[in-house]
């Protein structure tokens, strides 16, 4: 019953955002809250709704002191002169402009941070992107095959979760996928390409049109320039980075502490720094309540018993006739299922008991590990509602959760089955 009722409010609230019947806020809300009740647990609601905020919370507030962080750094001037610069190198050819943008991505998930990922690459490419006139939504998608596939990294998430589920070294699962993993950023990079010719097709002669020069700016755009401390916001900007991916301070500690010295420096008058987070607070806190939504909805996924409700179900219809080719199939499924479960979930409730099963015909447990990280919270965790960094990344590029699964869906699932491809061919994981 509960697996049941699970899944069929995971694919509501899907349905329902993708549809647009629903904002992403009142699906990732209503639903959930519907389903609790009908299960008979209405009594322990609020218990749910409060650990799933306490799970967010951190994030959430991050989401919007960076957000403040970036664009009054934006009224400031520094991306403009960034943007400008790459805009001269790689001037309004979207070809480029996409390739960069996934090479970009992969260097900054080095870290195997998603957030500090969406945070680096998003603000300073979503002005290029506006000054050619091209689809937010294709940003989105590349920078999230980007992440995904970097994601395998054996100190990523995903990876290190699933070598100790199964109580192997991480070395010993990571490395036969390392030549599968750059088939997959290979064909991230195609993808990427592509994507550059289709806006390039799209845009056609409009784009002969772009200027290429500074873009002339208000009298009032003018006033909140700060040309002369672009040095010194530009150094902040990247000791911000550091201290928040060498894990000095959380890194809501971090934007909190980066914001108050840049508003001190670059506005040090009181009343110009209350203007300046009023005009941008909207945005921060639209998007920081959609985080908190998902944290409702987690919290109530996972305190009711339906997210482990699912795991056990998932294992117990799997006939035993498909063991012999488990890896396989998980290797198939694995990116959808980052819709389904989160991380925490699948690697050490689902892949275990899956790996015990598959022992039994001779299949390592390994082999299924290896499966997993094809997809599982790899390349679908920038598409998965149970990711706060997924609202992170549409948040930024100002998509909402729905436009953005229609758009990378097919795309995340095909890169993960060209590594999967690659796997099997180079013995990584039996067919």
């Amino acid at each position: 019953m509960l697996a049941i009722v699970g899944l069929i409010t995971i694919l509501l609230v899907l349905a329902s955002i993708m549809t647009k019947r629903l904002s992403t806020m009142s699906a990732l809300i209503a639903i959930p809250v519907l389903a609790c009740l009908f299960l008979g647990q209405g009594s322990e609601l609020g218990k749910y709704i409060l650990a799933g905020i306490k799970n967010v919370a951190p994030t959430g507030a991050m989401f919007i002191f960076a957000v403040l962080f970036f664009t009054i750094l934006g009224d400031a001037g520094v991306f403009e002169r960034i943007v400008n610069k790459i805009v001269g190198i790689v001037g309004s050819n979207p070809v480029k402009v996409c390739i960069g943008t996934y090479a970009i991505t992969m260097f900054a998930h080095l870290d195997g941070s998603g957030a500090a990922t969406f945070l680096i690459v998003i603000p300073a490419m979503l002005p290029i992107y506006e000054k050619l006139n091209m689809d937010r939504r294709v940003l989105a998608t590349i920078v999230a095959l980007g992440a995904g596939t970097m994601n395998m990294l054996p100190w990523g998430g995903p990876t290190l979760r699933a070598a100790t589920s199964l109580d192997i070294p991480v070395m010993e699962l990571f490395n036969p996928m390392l030549i599968p993993q750059a088939a997959g950023i290979i064909c991230g990079l195609a993808i990427a390409a592509f994507f550059g010719m289709k806006e390039s097709r799209r845009l056609g002669a409009s784009l002969a049109q772009v200027s290429v020069a500074p873009t002339e700016l208000s009298e009032d755009e003018k006033a909140l320039r700060r040309p002369k401390l672009f040095w010194f916001n530009l150094v902040l900007i990247i000791a911000t980075v550091v201290v928040m991916v060498e894990g000095i301070l959380p890194p809501v500690g971090c934007f909190m502490v980066a914001l108050v010295i840049m508003l001190l420096v670059n506005y040090p008058d009181v009343k110009l720094q209350g203007k300046l987070i009023d005009a941008h607070a909207k945005e921060a806190l639209m998007m920081a309540s959609v985080l908190f939504a998902a944290g409702i909805f987690t919290g109530i996924m996972k305190g009711s018993g339906m997210i482990d409700a699912m795991a056990s179900g998932l294992v117990a219809i799997m006939p035993d006739s498909l063991a012999p080719h488990f890896a396989t199939i998980i290797g198939v499924i694995s990116m959808p299922a980052s819709l389904l479960f989160d991380p925490d979930s699948f690697y050490f409730a689902v892949l275990p008991v899956l790996a015990q099963a598959a022992n039994a015909v001779g299949l390592a447990g390994v082999d299924l590990g290896r499966a997993a990280i094809v997809g599982e919270m790899t390349l679908g965790f920038p598409l998965s509602p149970l990711t706060p960094a997924t609202f992170l990344l549409i948040g930024l590029t100002g998509i909402d959760l729905g436009e953005h699964q229609k758009h990378t869906f097919l795309w995340a699932w095909l890169v993960s089955l060209v590594i999967l491809f690659v796997a099997i061919i180079i013995g990584a994981i039996p067919l």
